[in-house]
């Protein structure tokens, strides 16, 4: 079953960016705030702005998609639009919101989670796809059952369970994932190999000189 987003809105104060480039934005971090931006739309400009990094993460853990940014200038609502990541992928460099109505349907990218374990190999060819959904109702991702399914089977968008309220935009034949068969692939040992693994028959014992027997009849002087 898909997760589903909490229909409540997470508020987080975001002060307006007066210095831009990369050393800005460092001296911002080394402060525990996160560079970013509110897309443009319509009237509205485009905001530089920074978060708190300790809020606004612990907003994600509870799965908040609607962040409403408390400005000088009034409150924007907004949604996540793109996370950029640092190198080892463990701390935000950016966010990029996006302004939205919660009274109307908006597009977004949410990612499959693939259940289940098939009578194969799965080889998922797509991590996510476009949905259509209020924003208080945008899915934390959306499940793909693969349990039991035969090799040579192919899951395509269509089948992909939604959430009441929620439109697949993706056009529906796209295929997900595939499953392929198992092979086994023997791997014969090379002559020299089994030659060198063979076993070594032990060499036979040499055989004892012969023991020089005395004459016993030697002429006695």
């Amino acid at each position: 079953m898909s997760k589903s987003a909490s229909t409540s809105t997470a508020t987080l104060k975001a002060s307006t960016r007066a210095k831009l480039g990369s050393r800005a934005s460092a001296a911002l971090r080394s402060q525990g705030l996160i560079p970013a931006s509110i897309e443009w739309l319509a009237e509205q400009p485009h905001l530089d702005v920074a978060v708190d990094e300790a809020e606004f993460m612990a907003s994600r853990r509870k799965h908040q998609h609607v962040y409403q940014l408390q400005l000088d200038s009034g409150v924007e609502t907004t949604i996540v639009r793109e996370l950029q990541w640092d190198v080892f992928g463990s701390h935000i460099t950016h966010i990029e919101f996006r302004r939205v109505d919660l009274n109307k349907k908006t597009e977004v990218e949410v990612d499959l989670h693939f259940v289940g374990h098939p009578k194969g190999v799965l080889n998922q060819l797509v991590s996510h796809v476009k949905v259509l959904a209020l924003p208080t109702e945008i899915p934390d991702d959306l499940e793909v059952s693969v349990a039991d399914l035969e090799p040579g089977t192919s899951v395509t968008a269509e089948k992909i369970k939604l959430p009441a309220g929620v439109e697949l935009v993706t056009p529906p034949q796209v295929t997900v994932a595939r499953i392929s068969e198992i092979k086994i692939e023997v791997v014969e040992a090379a002559p020299a190999e089994a030659a060198a693994a063979a076993p070594v028959a032990a060499a036979p014992a040499a055989a004892a000189p012969p023991t020089e027997k005395k004459d016993a009849g030697k002429d006695k002087k």
